[in-house]
């Protein structure tokens, strides 16, 4: 198997993880456990322990000192900005909304990577992102919450930051894995953007009562931490490693349809046809964007 194709199904994986992970968060956050802040706070230090530990067994590099400035802005924008304004506006709005708001992502990073990276947009990736973003779109709008918002205005606005962070985030991470090896990447991306946050989330994650964890908000909490923090963004960067930003972003369609499915297991949704023919149009559209172009 090449590196292309389990760079595609680590991506994939990625968009596994982050589908689940909007309704574990929710229940989280929503149930009062741990409020938005104070979850990002653990996601950052299960996560950082993690990358620091399997970092011990990795090649060990060294960063030039030119390149200082660019981990602090993908640290910042990918572990700092992105993940509080997420869990921030999650609070606000619900997953339903969050999911349709995150799919501006792959054409914030179409337009980011074509202006820095010198990426080139092929009609077949303009098409892909129009069939993707509209089967996400018309999926989203069917689907129900069963989590009343307190904000959804600003929430949304939340998460469009989250979005566009995430998206600058992607940019900065592809330069980077031009020079650096993954793992020296990502577990100096965790430990900066750890060190960012410890001032917005150290009183709500103090103020936590581990003790009332029941065991679905222990494994929701685990879930979002060792899968949708420490998997999901050792998995992104490695995909960075052998396709395009543009082409990675575009994975982010995926998830309403994951969601979907997930309410299907337990219970929550039921299939239709409107659903099947979007998840049709969302896998159309990134086979499109990740088909290699013909020489």
């Amino acid at each position: 198997m090449n590196k292309r194709i389990l760079a595609l199904i680590a991506l994939f994986l990625v968009q596994v993880f982050y589908g689940l992970n909007y309704s574990f968060a929710n229940d989280v956050i929503d149930a009062g456990y741990i409020k938005p802040f104070g979850f990002i706070l653990l996601r950052l230090i299960g996560a950082t322990t993690l990358f620091w530990f399997f970092g011990l067994f990795m090649p060990k590099e060294k960063i030039d000192k030119k390149d200082y400035l660019t981990f602090l802005a993908a640290a910042f924008f990918g572990m700092c900005l992105n993940m509080l304004s997420f869990f921030k506006g999650l609070e606000y709005t619900t997953p339903i909304h969050a999911s349709v708001i995150s799919t501006i992502t792959p054409i914030v990073v179409l337009v980011l990577s074509s202006i820095y990276l010198k990426e080139k947009i092929t009609s077949l990736k303009i098409i892909g992102i129009f069939l993707g973003f509209s089967g996400a779109i018309i999926l989203s709008v069917y689907g129900k919450s069963v989590h009343p918002a307190d904000n959804i205005l600003l929430g949304n606005c939340l998460i469009i930051l989250n979005a566009t962070a995430f998206s600058i985030y992607l940019i900065i991470a592809k330069r980077l894995t031009v020079k650096y090896h993954p793992f020296t990447i990502i577990k100096w991306l965790f430990l900066l953007g750890l060190i960012m946050t410890i001032p917005f989330g150290f009183q709500e994650f103090r103020a936590v009562q581990w003790h009332t964890f029941t065991p679905y908000i222990a494994f929701s909490a685990f879930f979002v931490v060792f899968f949708a923090t420490f998997g999901a963004y050792l998995f992104n960067i490695l995909g960075l490693t052998q396709l395009k930003a543009s082409t990675a972003s575009t994975f982010v369609y995926i998830q309403p349809v994951i969601a979907a499915i997930f309410a299907l297991i337990i219970g929550n949704d039921n299939l239709n046809m409107v659903k099947i023919i979007t998840a049709v149009l969302i896998f159309t559209g990134v086979y499109l964007v990740t088909k290699t172009p013909a020489k």
